[in-house]
C-alpha cells in the first residue's frame, strides 16, 4: 500500500519550488520508487497487489492545493498505466480516493473550517479511517480478484 502523503498549500503564486516539489518527491515519487521496487518481485511470482492512495484532490482538485493536486492525479495515472503493464502478469493495481477523513491532520483545523468541508460533502461528516480501511481490505483480498486498474472514490458524495 502506498499510502505516505504530505501536503504544502498555498496558492499558485504564493508557492515555492520546494514546497512544489517536496509534494511531488513524497506524493508521487515515493509511489513510484516504492512500487518499481515490488512489481518484478510481483510479476515474476504471477501475483500481487499494489494499492495507491490518492484522494478526491486527485480527481477535482482543489484551491491552494497545486502540488497536491498534481501529484494525486499523477498516481492516479499511474495506477491505470501499471494496471495495464502489470495486470497480464496477475499483478492488480488500484488506488482509493477519499474524501476528507477523521486523522490527526485534521485535528489542527479550525471547527468552522471543518464545518465548510462536512457541508461539501453528501454525508454531512468526515469519513472514518476504518471506513477507507475497509475498502483497501477490500481490495487486496481475493474477493477484488477481477478488480483492475480501478479508482474508488469514498467521498460522501462529494462530486455529486
Amino acid at each position: 500500500v502506498n499510502n505516505a502523503g504530505i501536503t504544502k498549500d498555498a496558492r499558485l503564486a504564493k508557492m515555492t519550488e520546494a514546497q512544489f516539489d517536496a509534494v511531488i518527491d513524497v506524493n508521487l515519487k515515493g509511489v513510484f520508487n516504492c512500487s518499481q521496487a515490488v512489481a518484478s518481485i510481483m510479476s515474476e511470482q504471477g501475483s500481487g497487489v499494489i494499492l495507491n492512495a490518492s484522494s478526491v484532490v486527485g480527481l477535482y482538485g482543489n484551491f491552494g492545493q497545486t502540488n497536491y493536486a498534481a501529484s494525486k492525479f499523477g498516481v492516479i495515472g499511474f495506477t491505470k498505466t501499471w494496471a495495464r503493464e502489470l495486470g497480464p502478469k496477475g499483478v492488480r493495481v488500484n488506488a482509493v480516493c477519499p474524501g476528507f477523513v477523521n486523522t490527526e491532520i485534521l485535528q489542527t483545523v479550525p471547527e468552522k473550517v471543518l464545518d465548510g468541508m462536512k457541508e461539501h460533502c453528501w454525508m454531512r461528516r468526515l469519513a472514518e479511517p476504518s471506513e477507507i480501511a475497509a475498502i483497501y481490505t477490500f481490495l487486496a483480498s481475493d474477493d477484488a480478484s477481477y478488480v483492475n486498474g480501478t479508482t474508488i472514490e469514498a467521498s460522501g458524495g462529494m462530486s455529486l
